[in-house]
């Protein structure tokens, strides 16, 4: 008869997190590196005390916002390339519903976290408790449920044997290359506490191997023909190619084929800005070159991509008649669109088979495409100069001087995170990107907020690495608050505020739609109604401050290249603000290269939105399907 422990089915979790291990390549590493926790009653005398009698076994973070926590996670597991998460637990309630977000930014990513939100009573001995939503027609439903369509894998722990099963499945899900993202473990708050005898054999050391799918020989052979057959190839690189730690064979295979590589926010930093293959974003925020080359290719190679709207330009941006698609994935739900021919495998491993095979012939594209996009590329470097060169050093920078004085100082050794806002299009089309890890741009599903927590999830997975979080003022309001978290661990992130007073990005596009950049001004109130008053008196560096940062205030482009270097060098969490120029007048980055689509009324009186539907109506007539 094999030998029990007794424990709570909390402290039976807590223990069998804490010997889940991965291996890819022959490297080995703790699956949960730490959980984040803010409790209440769902979780405190379950999860929370589990972790009080883990000990150091299972590392415990504090937060202050739910969110935040997941966000957190995201960016320790992207840092840690997959193969390292953290897990997250909450109270019922607002706690738990918290999580959602997050959970749609790692589902929508492909980066797994492990949720562990506490529910309301298995055992029902009161109905309702605090926090509970009741639904009138379910009994067995509570507000965790809504966790359900942004989780790849999803159970409710009604009882401490159901959890051995529904453990070793949120392992397997987390550790999938091709399935990952959130995974819920729902835990009653009685059921936590409930004690159980566990067999021995659940707490026994586990290594997850992560495995590197092989292309099949007939898939191989039709990509392998179709890139022969193509004269104007063009990669696109995604986030899978990072994944799977395919950066290098992509920069061999790009040497060998001399095809051209636009990268997708997710890919960016796949190739060396300066590789000689690599000609920049792709899509509405991308380059010049890349699209192009997008425009003009008769072969696309999508690898690692999931094709959003912004890449294709809303569908409008392979416009060659004849153009086909070969998809490398390692999921084949991905690998099938557009119709494309499907190269379901590792992204690393399909590459080295295509290398392989068509280095037997030692094929090549065209010089004189070669010549095309490197002359190109070239043309557009000088209009990134342009832009982040600032002529003035007692002037406000703009947005893209601000990058200009980063691109300038860092390192291949630093990391830059973003979300959202007008900071993506610029990154994407202007950024050198010089390191597989230094660009981290969440595009995929592009929260305001993420940036910061996210910043301290990746300063936790490199500690030795300078980390960035850039922000503009309306992303900075909405999650600030862990600022302090940073403080507490003594984390050197660097936090760069542009205050540009409003939604700059929501702005351009309200105006471009014909709404007038209505509602995206931070102003006071007009005597007409409007938000067009003078800016609001709102200090940001004062707020970072009171939370705990060393805050340097910059009021011109010397002052800002001065407060940049010092932030650099600092070994304390550090804000450098900014106000950036926003004026017409002074040259920004360039404009979008593709267009994207967001409806415009068909029927309106104010002549703005007359105008931009009828600028709408000439993108739609470009619109494709591709089958």
């Amino acid at each position: 008869m094999s030998s029990t422990r007794r424990l709570t089915t909390a402290q039976a979790l807590v223990s069998f997190l804490a010997r889940q291990y991965t291996e890819r390549d022959g490297r080995r590493q703790r699956l949960i590196g730490a959980t984040w926790g803010i409790f209440g009653h769902g979780n405190v005398a379950g999860i929370g005390q589990a972790l009080v009698e883990s000990g150091r076994a299972m590392p415990y973070l504090q937060g202050r916002n739910e969110q935040a926590m997941v966000h957190a996670a995201v960016g320790y597991a992207r840092q840690c390339g997959r193969l390292s998460a953290h897990a997250v637990t909450t109270s019922i309630g607002p706690g738990a519903t918290n999580l959602v977000t997050g959970a749609a930014l790692a589902t929508v990513n492909h980066l797994p976290v492990l949720l562990l939100p506490g529910d309301t009573f298995a055992t029902r001995p009161a109905d309702p408790v605090l926090q509970q939503l009741e639904v009138p027609y379910a009994g067995d439903v509570s507000v965790n449920d809504c966790l359900r369509p942004v989780s790849r894998y999803f159970d409710r722990i009604t009882r401490p044997e159901a959890l051995v099963p529904a453990a070793l499945q949120a392992v397997r899900t987390l550790t999938d290359p091709a399935q990952t993202g959130a995974v819920t473990l729902a835990l009653p708050q009685d059921v936590q506490v409930q004690a159980y005898d566990w067999p021995e054999e659940f707490f026994a050391e586990r290594v997850w191997h992560v495995r590197r799918p092989a292309p099949d020989p007939q898939e191989l052979d039709r990509a392998v023909r179709a890139v022969r057959g193509a004269r104007r190839p063009l990669i696109v690189a995604g986030g899978g190619v990072h994944h799977s730690a395919a950066e290098s064979t992509l920069a061999a295979f790009a040497a060998a084929t001399r095809i051209p590589v636009a990268s997708t926010q997710a890919g960016k930093g796949s190739l060396r800005h300066d590789h000689p293959a690599d000609v920049g974003g792709i899509g509405h925020t991308g380059t010049a070159t890349a699209d192009e080359l997008a425009r003009t290719a008769d072969l696309v190679i999508g690898i690692g991509t999931r094709y959003s709207d912004f890449t294709t330009a809303s569908a409008t941006l392979f416009a060659n008649p004849g153009v086909r698609f070969l998809n490398l994935n390692v999921t084949g739900f991905d690998a099938h669109k557009l119709g494309a021919l499907p190269l379901v495998a590792d992204a690393r491993t399909a590459l080295e088979a295509l290398t392989t095979a068509l280095a037997e012939r030692n094929h090549r594209v065209d010089p004189a495409y070669e010549t095309e996009y490197t002359d190109a590329k070239e043309e557009w470097e000088r209009r990134v100069t342009a832009a982040f060169t600032a002529p003035d050093p007692h002037a406000r920078p703009t947005q893209a001087q601000v990058l200009g004085l980063l691109d300038g100082l860092v390192t291949e050794d630093d990391v830059l995170i973003n979300a959202a806002g007008s900071l993506p299009g610029d990154l994407h089309k202007l950024w050198r990107t010089r390191s597989p890890r230094q660009y981290h741009v969440e595009y995929g599903y592009s929260c305001m907020g993420y940036e910061i927590p996210a910043a301290i999830g990746v300063q936790l997975a490199a500690p030795d690495r300078p980390v960035w979080a850039l922000v503009g003022d309306g992303t900075y309001l909405m999650n600030p608050t862990e600022i302090v978290t940073a403080v507490q661990q003594e984390l050197p992130v660097k936090l760069v505020v542009l205050q540009n007073h409003g939604y700059a990005s929501i702005g351009g596009l309200s105006e471009a739609v014909g709404a007038e950049r209505f509602g995206t001004a931070y102003r006071h109130r007009a005597a007409d109604g409007t938000f067009t008053g003078p800016p609001l008196p709102v200090d940001l560096a004062a707020n970072a401050g009171s939370l705990g940062m060393r805050v340097l205030r910059a009021r011109s482009v010397r002052d800002l290249r001065e407060a940049l270097r010092e932030a650099r060098a600092a070994d304390r969490p550090t804000c450098v603000y900014v106000e950036t120029e926003t004026a017409d007048t002074v040259s920004g980055p360039p404009p979008a290269q593709a267009w994207w689509d967001v409806p415009v009324a068909e029927t309106a009186t104010r002549p703005p939105a007359v105008r931009a539907r009828e600028e709408y109506d000439r993108h739609v007539a470009d619109r494709r399907h591709h089958l």
